[in-house]
C-alpha cells in the first residue's frame, strides 16, 4: 500500500541529527516514529525521540553509534540500541514481529528483523496517531494507516487486530482521548470490550502510570473518562461505574446523574482554574480529587422527604466518599501522598455548603487546614470551584461568593499552604524542667489544640497559657 505522505519540519537535535547520518552511512534507513511526530502535527514540542533503522542488525548499529556517545544493548531482548549523548537518551531500534505467547502487557515473544518492511513493522503499533513516520531527509511524515486523518477528526483508532493482544492498550487509549481531547473509535472500543478480562494480568504500578499521565497530561480530562467508559473498562473501577445512571436532585443537579456532574466538574476545573499554569504534580491531586469526590453518593442516595417534598438526597457522602476513593486507588500502585490528598479533599469538599451565621470562625478555618493534611486549603477550593461550577447550567452567586470570601480567609490568616507550624514545642517544656517522655505528648496536644482556638498566638501566649495548665494540673 502506497502511504500518505506530508511536510512537515521537526526540528531535530543536532546530536540525533548526527546520529541518523552516521547509520545512513552505514547503509541503513532511518525513520523517527510515534509520540514525537504525533506531538509535532499537533503543534507540541516533540521530545522522546525514538528511532526504527531498517537495514541494520543491532551490533552494527552500536558499533556505527559508538563514537557518538554512550551505548548500550540493554534493549537487545527487544531489538533496540540506546544512545547517550549530550545529557540525552535516545532509542533506536530494529523493526520486529511480535507474537502473544502469554497473558497480560509482557507476554510477546519478539523477533527482530532489521528487513521488514516499514508498513509490517507499523502494523504492531497500538493506534494509528502512534504510526506515524517520519523522513528526516525529506522533511516528510509517511502514513500507512490514515493516522494524519485520525489526529485531524481527534478520532482514537486502532491499527490492526492485534490490538488487543496488549490489554494495556486500553488503558493508554484513556490517557491519549485525554490529553488529545479525542474520541474513541466504535470498533476499538468494541475491541477493548473483547479483551477486558485482561485487565486482572496487568500490574497495579503499569495501571497507576496510565492513571498518572491521564491526571498529569489531559487538556481535556472528561474526555479520558467517556473513552473509559466506552471502552467498558469503566466496570474495573467500580466506584467509578457506580456513579452511572445514579440520580441526583434536578433542581440542584440539572445536569443528570452523579457521572455527567463528575465529567461537568472535570471539565470545571480546567476551564475555570489555572489549570494549564500548573506543574504536573500539582495536578494530579486536584484531578482525582475532583473524580472521586462524589463516590459517597453511591452509598448514601436516596429518595426522602426535604423541604416538604420527596427529592433525591445524599447526607453524608463526602464522609462515604474518603474510603471510596481508597478503595479506587487499591486497584493501582498510587504514591501514598497522592491518596492520603485526595482523600481528604474528598471528605472535605462540603464545608462551604454549611455556613454558619456569621461566618466560619478563625478557629475553624485553622481546624480544617489541620484536617485537610497533606492537603492544603488552596488545593481545596481547586475542588470546590470544580464542584460547584460543574452543574450547568445553575451557577450560584452565593457560592461563588463563599469561595471568594474562603480565598481570601484563607490568605489571611496564612493557612493556604499548611495549617499553622506549633508554637509550643518540646524544648519549651524542657525548659520548664520537664523530662522528655510520653507525658509531653498531651500537653503539646493541648497546647496546638488552643492555638487553633486563637488563644496561643506566639511564645509569650504559649507561655502564659503554659503557666495556666500546669496550674490545672496542680490543682
Amino acid at each position: 500500500m502506497q502511504p500518505t505522505r506530508k511536510s512537515l519540519h521537526i526540528a531535530i537535535p543536532s546530536p540525533l541529527k548526527r546520529a541518523l547520518l552516521a547509520l545512513e552511512s552505514a547503509g541503513g534507513t532511518c525513520r523517527i516514529v510515534g509520540g514525537s511526530v504525533r506531538d509535532a502535527l499537533l503543534g507540541l514540542k516533540p521530545k522522546d525521540f525514538d528511532v526504527e533503522v531498517y537495514g541494520l542488525d543491532l551490533e552494527t548499529i552500536a558499533k556505527t553509534l559508538n563514537p557518538l556517545g554512550r551505548t548500550d544493548l540493554v534493549g537487545k531482548a527487544f531489538a533496540v540500541v540506546k544512545l547517550w549523548t549530550h545529557g540525552e537518551e535516545y532509542d533506536f531500534a530494529i523493526p520486529r514481529r511480535e507474537s502473544k505467547s502469554g497473558t497480560g502487557h509482557r507476554g510477546f515473544t519478539i523477533e527482530a528483523d532489521a528487513n521488514l518492511s516499514e508498513e509490517v513493522a507499523l502494523e504492531r503499533r497500538d493506534f494509528t496517531i502512534n504510526a506515524l513516520l517520519y523522513d528526516h531527509s525529506s522533511e516528510e511524515v509517511i502514513d500507512y494507516f490514515g493516522g494524519l486523518e485520525d489526529l485531524e477528526r481527534r478520532i482514537l483508532r486502532h491499527i490492526s487486530p492485534a490490538f488487543k493482544e496488549d490489554p494495556l492498550r486500553v488503558l493508554r487509549g484513556m490517557q491519549f482521548a485525554g490529553r488529545f481531547e479525542m474520541e474513541l473509535d466504535d470498533e476499538t472500543a468494541k475491541l477493548c470490550r473483547e479483551v477486558g478480562p485482561e485487565f486482572w494480568t496487568l500490574a497495579q504500578e503499569r495501571i497507576w502510570t496510565e492513571w498518572e499521565k491521564w491526571a498529569q497530561k489531559s487538556k481535556s480530562l472528561s474526555h479520558g473518562m467517556r473513552a473509559l467508559e466506552k471502552s467498558g473498562w469503566i466496570r474495573y473501577f467500580p466506584q467509578l461505574n457506580a456513579l452511572r445512571n445514579l440520580p441526583q436532585d434536578p433542581e440542584w443537579h440539572p445536569e443528570g446523574d452523579a457521572w455527567t456532574h463528575t465529567l461537568h466538574c472535570l471539565d470545571a476545573l480546567i476551564r475555570e482554574t489555572d489549570w494549564a499554569e500548573l506543574s504536573e504534580a500539582e495536578k494530579t491531586p486536584l484531578a482525582f480529587g475532583v473524580l472521586c469526590h462524589d463516590l459517597g453518593k453511591t452509598r448514601c442516595t436516596r429518595w426522602a422527604l426535604k423541604r416538604g417534598a420527596k427529592h433525591w438526597i445524599s447526607p453524608g457522602h463526602d464522609t462515604q466518599s474518603i474510603w471510596l476513593a481508597e478503595q479506587f486507588f487499591d486497584s493501582m500502585r498510587s504514591p501514598h501522598e497522592v491518596r492520603d490528598k485526595v482523600m481528604r479533599l474528598v471528605g472535605n469538599h462540603h464545608f462551604l455548603n454549611t455556613v454558619p451565621k456569621g461566618g466560619h470562625s478563625d478557629a475553624s478555618l485553622r481546624r480544617l487546614a489541620k484536617r485537610l493534611a497533606p492537603a492544603t486549603t488552596h488545593e481545596l477550593v481547586y475542588v470546590m470551584i470544580a464542584d460547584h461550577r460543574g452543574r450547568p447550567p445553575l451557577v450560584s452567586e452565593a457560592q461563588d461568593e463563599r469561595i471568594a470570601n474562603f480565598k481570601i480567609r484563607i490568605q489571611e490568616l496564612d493557612l493556604e499552604s499548611s495549617a499553622p507550624e506549633p508554637v509550643l514545642l518540646g524544648r519549651h517544656l524542657i525548659a520548664r524542667g520537664m523530662k522528655p517522655g510520653p507525658e509531653f505528648k498531651p500537653v503539646l496536644d493541648a497546647a496546638y489544640d488552643a492555638q487553633l482556638e486563637g488563644t496561643i498566638t506566639d511564645e509569650e501566649s504559649a507561655t502564659q497559657w503554659l503557666d495556666t495548665y500546669f496550674k490545672g494540673v496542680e490543682s
